[in-house]
């Protein structure tokens, strides 16, 4: 389970302690289990501030406690705070990023069930469609829409989300795909054959809906397995 620690506090002198963050970054290369950070200022009162600190796991954080590098910077922090940091410690119970939910749909309700009425759902009207299989790229909605029914009409199929990550207005999906060859694709006609592929897709997303797509595979690896090379 997902740790969160919240250090609440008062510093008139934030710039000295992002230097001593900086310090504690570079000595702790290897060793520390932290997994992301951020620090937040408060609009209201430039001297507040909140770091938020995740870790994979609780288990994780302790050992990262007990480095130390990590008593080394609290310290110094100590000496840079308006009064006694206020800690807050957090067993994740739900975490999403509300744009992975816009990608997940894409490939699980549009690419594998089909379904276009999910299109105009998520994708914005100007959707801009990069592939690394055309040089063009195709703009709106019924782009994505045609390429999803030739690959639907060529293989029947499906992908596995082999990870994800989700950073600011961009998702990005590592997966893989396995297919059984039933129509013609490329010129080539059904071989009934078994396939697999691996590639990733990174959604631009703005505004609840997915504004921009690059889809990266190895084609290569496909037209091998159907016979074409």
């Amino acid at each position: 389970m997902t740790f969160v620690q919240i250090v609440d506090y008062e510093t008139s002198r934030p710039e000295a302690v992002n230097e001593v963050i900086d310090r504690y970054l570079a000595k702790t290369k290897g060793k520390r289990t932290v997994s992301h950070s951020v620090v937040g200022r408060d609009r209201e009162s430039d001297t507040h501030f909140l770091d938020i600190v995740e870790f994979p796991s609780y288990e994780a954080a302790m050992k990262n406690s007990h480095l130390p590098e990590t008593d080394t910077m609290f310290q110094e922090m100590m000496a840079l705070c308006d009064g006694m940091p206020r800690f807050t410690n957090l067993d994740v119970v739900r975490d999403e990023h509300l744009n992975t939910l816009l990608a997940n749909r894409m490939f699980e309700e549009v690419a594998v069930k089909g379904d276009m009425s999910v299109v105009d759902e998520i994708f914005a009207a100007d959707y801009r469609d990069h592939d690394i299989s055309r040089p063009e790229v195709k703009v709106g909605r019924d782009g994505i829409r045609e390429d999803v029914q030739a690959w639907r009409s060529a293989f029947d199929f499906t992908f596995t989300r082999d990870a994800q990550t989700a950073q600011d207005d961009h998702v990005t999906t590592l997966w893989t795909w396995n297919g059984k060859h039933k129509g013609e694709f490329m010129g080539i006609a059904p071989t009934g054959k078994d396939c697999t592929m691996t590639g990733t897709t990174v959604f631009r997303c703005e505004d609840a809906m997915i504004k921009e797509g690059w889809w990266h595979y190895d084609a290569m690896r496909l037209m091998r397995e159907l016979g074409a090379m």
